[in-house]
């Protein structure tokens, strides 16, 4: 029966067997049918575990958040040839990614979906940020109208606050330092805020500070993968 390989990716442009295991990378290799967020990356992340020269011989379709439930459908035949590998831009495919379509499509019609090991900036961030690892929410992106992000900050340190619970979300790179002074405008001055940037790259940037020290900072967080953590305190 076939199977659905999600096959991690880097988080910046480091060397795969960086940060890939080399049983997930060898498993990648052996496939020639590929579902991914965007074909150009792919190729350019299959070529450099071992595939360069063979790229032309290799199967790809894209789905991304374009992609119609339509279209995610018709990709069910696949499975029909064989197995089939699912590669996200970075990171962990169907984590915060269209590709959780894809899964979903598999759990509906029986065909077995097998996770492999690799980098999450969620997870990592999580990891090393020194806040609650025990009660944790993902909200994904936030509003980008400042009006609503600013109502949607104070709506998730209000449930930190009441729950106890650490809250994740990101922003696109270009909007970070945007996101970053609302939240020191938003936030009481002693939540906690992790500010987590690019990592597993050599310039990661990993930080926890209360809001009240944050302000004596003058972080630029620039356009990097950022991921942002908040835990208010009581």
């Amino acid at each position: 029966m076939s199977r659905l390989y999600l096959i991690p990716a880097p988080l910046g442009d480091n060397e795969p067997a960086e940060v890939i295991p080399g049983y997930v990378l060898e498993t990648a290799r052996g496939l020639s049918t590929f579902v991914v967020e965007e074909t150009r990356t792919a190729r350019r992340y299959l070529s450099r575990i071992g595939l360069k020269g063979h790229i032309q011989e290799l199967e790809f379709h894209e789905l991304n958040e374009h992609t119609s439930e339509a279209e995610t459908e018709a990709l069910l035949p696949l499975f029909s040839k064989g197995d089939v590998g699912l590669i996200s831009e970075a990171g962990l495919p169907a984590v915060a990614d269209p590709g959780a379509r894809l899964v979903d499509l598999c759990h509906r019609n029986g065909i077995e979906v097998v996770p492999l090991v690799g980098p999450s900036s969620l997870m990592l961030a999580l990891m090393g940020s020194g806040l609650n690892g025990q009660s944790f929410a993902f909200h994904g992106y936030l509003p980008v109208k400042p009006e609503e992000r600013a109502a949607a900050i104070r709506k998730i340190e209000k449930s930190s606050a009441t729950l106890s619970q650490t809250q994740i979300f990101i922003e696109t790179p270009y909007r970070n330092d945007a996101m970053f002074k609302d939240l020191l405008r938003c936030c009481s001055p002693k939540t906690l805020l992790t500010v987590a940037a690019n990592l597993t790259m050599p310039d990661a940037f990993l930080k926890t500070r209360s809001i009240g020290s944050w302000k004596k900072e003058n972080l630029i967080i620039g356009k990097r993968p950022c991921v942002f953590l908040l835990l208010a305190q009581s």
